[in-house]
């Protein structure tokens, strides 16, 4: 009986291997302090790289850029007013200026990309899913607000100034403050176009909820106003709402988004 029961339980093991448990995959060591140095002096390494690229690149543009893109909204929206070069080095100063501007805009998904990559290493498995497409989304949105601020902003204003005042005082605008201008415009509106993508970032991993932007609604308002006051080089109200008032529109359309984020979620966990 004995020697019966052992070759059949040899049988049914050479049957039935016993299952061995997966081997997971080891996991990366973790960087120490000095190693997170070393990986973000390469990521601006990498980042600088290429705003310098973009920068060769648009210098053979640099009239082109000046005349066509940076002048051109004051000789529409002004044609008779005259811009000014008050200092021995302005129009070298100004040529920089547009260069290295244009360079970062063309290099900012570079930039962006570099950002992401040093910072998903740190991030959950659930918050590296929700901001998987972080380089396009933010270079979208970044892209769309510098549009929005060259085609609408930028007009906008200059009209108005162009037309307030008398006609016995002639128009003649310092070319440095000009482009103090032009690019504080310019750039204020493609960060402030980032809100509906960091909306969406928070709330897919659950750190904001519509509720509660809902709730500080009245808030957001009062700060909003007071960044525009702010980041906008002039001081009157014109200017300010001109800024403010896209960024309040932003707010609602995050709102929103962050809403139908959380819809979603429940949609998910109700399944």
């Amino acid at each position: 009986m004995s020697t019966d029961f052992d070759t059949e339980r040899v049988a049914q093991e050479r049957s039935f291997p016993a299952l061995k448990a997966p081997e997971l995959p080891e996991e990366p060591p973790e960087m120490g302090f000095i190693d997170h140095l070393e990986e973000l002096r390469w990521r601006l390494v990498k980042g600088f790289a290429a705003v310098i690229v973009a920068t060769i690149g648009c210098a053979f543009f640099s009239d082109f850029i000046i005349e066509k893109i940076l002048i051109a909204p004051i000789r529409v929206a002004s044609p008779n007013a005259k811009l000014q070069n008050l200092v021995p080095y302005g129009q070298l100063s100004l040529y920089l200026q547009a260069v290295v501007f244009s360079a970062v805009i063309i290099a900012f998904p570079v930039i962006a990309y570099q950002i992401w990559q040093f910072v998903r290493p740190g991030l959950m498995p659930k918050e590296r899913k929700a901001s998987r497409f972080f380089v396009l989304f933010v270079s979208l949105c970044f892209f769309a607000g510098i549009a929005f601020g060259y085609f609408v902003f930028l007009p906008i204003s200059l009209r108005f100034f162009a037309s307030f005042g008398t006609a016995l005082i002639e128009n003649n605008i310092a070319i440095g403050d000009y482009v103090s201008f032009f690019l504080s415009t310019v750039f204020t509106a493609g960060l402030v176009f980032e809100l509906p993508m960091l909306s969406y970032v928070l709330s897919k991993i659950g750190f904001l909820t519509p509720a509660f932007m809902r709730h500080y609604r009245r808030h957001s308002i009062v700060a909003i106003f007071l960044l525009s006051a702010i980041i906008t080089p002039s001081t009157d109200m014109v200017t300010q709402a001109v800024i403010a008032v896209p960024m309040l529109l932003l707010y609602e359309v995050s709102i929103w988004i962050s809403g139908a984020v959380q819809k979603r979620r429940e949609q998910e966990e109700a399944l």
